[in-house]
């Protein structure tokens, strides 16, 4: 723009970005770099958010002020309004987002209901309704499971991954809300209704407004930029990650009346493609055998390799968390959110330095206990390989007591 190179665009930009952060007023900002501003695209924003964090910038001070850069860019963005089909991963997580700023405007009119009343029995109705509107907030997982494990992994190996942190950490300080907010339901008789009013007010305008900036966000910076450098194939290969996961708010059309899977191979490829038999020091097994056996073990199984990308995971009827191809190769420290990545390192560092083998976690995954172990994998000679997660959900396993020696199958 009037000769400047695109070099020193980015370092202006990189500038007003600065300068926000030190304080400036925005519409001082704005008014001074103009000329630079004009045009500025959502690629660009990302890349330069990109290399702020890379030069210093903490994610959580990006993420902080976020809204304030939007206050420069947000005229620019939205003369380029992003499109997309409706059966494709952005055309529907747009039409998800619309949904969910309805569920939570529907949210904020409840909360205002409750505001006026002067007890929980004179809004017994609205109550009801609130529960109602938990469960939808709540079945919203799915749609940040899909970007969380297949956009932002192929963003990722496009150059692109601190913005995507960042919307990540955006989810989870929405997923905390809303655990908030369902036991504040679940506790209202428990507690002053005047307690209960305030609490549903504040937690009600806190999700309403971080679910519409970060909406914002997505499809007005991280969508049009993933547009740009995401290529046909990869797009193809997430629309089935997408599918697998699942969908939250509506069913997209092409799962109305999706074709039967035909067979994979016929009885003649079979023939030309005969198995490759792999021989172990204890047997041998074909490459059909492993994979079943692997994914019928009642673990979840993912390997990291010595570099620490994600290599393999087992494919169980029900996996405890989601997996789908496009982690494939990516670094595991992005595979987790920003809060628990210093663990997953001091993991990896004490089973590469040989002073661990196992490490093990359990949680509370709704009524379900999940246990986690990670096993260092080595060589006979004790060469670190990798690093093996195991999964499993041992919660009726709890319960067994006393002994089991006849087979009755009738349960």
């Amino acid at each position: 723009m009037g000769g400047v190179s695109e070099e020193d665009r980015k370092r202006l930009l990189k500038e007003a970005i600065r300068q926000l952060h030190a304080g400036a007023p925005p519409q001082e900002v704005k008014e001074k770099f103009k000329q630079v501003l004009e045009g500025v695209s959502p690629l660009e924003i990302a890349k330069i958010e990109q290399e702020l964090v890379s030069e210093g910038v903490s994610r959580e001070e990006l993420q902080r002020l976020c809204d304030v850069h939007l206050a420069i860019f947000k005229e620019q963005l939205e003369k380029q309004k992003i499109e997309a089909a409706p059966v494709s991963p952005i055309g529907i997580l747009v039409e998800e987002h619309e949904m969910l700023q309805q569920i939570a405007e529907k949210l904020g009119v409840l909360a205002e209901k409750v505001q006026r009343a002067e007890s929980l029995d004179g809004v017994a109705g609205e109550f009801s309704q609130l529960k109602h509107v938990v469960d939808e907030l709540l079945d919203a997982e799915k749609h940040y499971l899909r970007e969380e494990n297949a956009l932002f992994p192929v963003l990722e190996k496009h150059g692109i991954s601190e913005p995507p942190a960042i919307m990540w950490m955006e989810h989870n300080q929405l997923r905390e809300k809303k655990k908030q907010l369902k036991a504040l339901i679940e506790n209202a008789a428990k507690m002053s209704f005047s307690d209960f009013k305030r609490q549903v007010g504040e937690l009600a305008k806190a999700i309403g407004d971080a679910l519409n900036s970060h909406i914002y966000k997505e499809n007005n910076i991280l969508f049009p930029a993933a547009q740009r450098v995401i290529a046909e194939q990869e797009w193809i290969s997430m629309m089935e990650d997408f599918d697998e996961i699942g969908y939250c708010c509506f069913t997209p059309a092409h799962l109305m009346a999706k074709p039967a899977k035909e067979l994979e191979k016929t009885a003649a490829e079979e023939e030309i493609m005969p198995e490759r038999i792999l021989q172990f020091e204890t047997g041998s097994l074909t490459k059909e055998e492993i994979e079943a056996i692997l994914n019928t073990l009642p673990v979840d199984v993912t390997f990291v390799d010595r570099d620490d990308a994600v290599k393999y995971f087992s494919k169980p009827d029900k996996h405890i968390f989601v997996r789908t191809k496009a982690i494939l190769g990516r670094k595991v420290q992005l595979c987790h959110p920003q809060k628990s990545i210093h663990i997953v390192n001091r993991i990896l560092e004490a089973f590469k330095k040989g002073e661990k083998d196992v490490a093990e976690f359990w949680i509370q995954k709704g009524d379900r206990l999940i246990h986690i172990r990670y096993f260092a994998v080595r060589d006979k000679g004790g060469k670190y390989l990798g690093t093996m997660e195991v999964t499993q959900d041992i919660t009726d396993i709890k319960k067994i007591e006393g002994e089991k020696r006849l087979l009755d199958w009738r349960g």
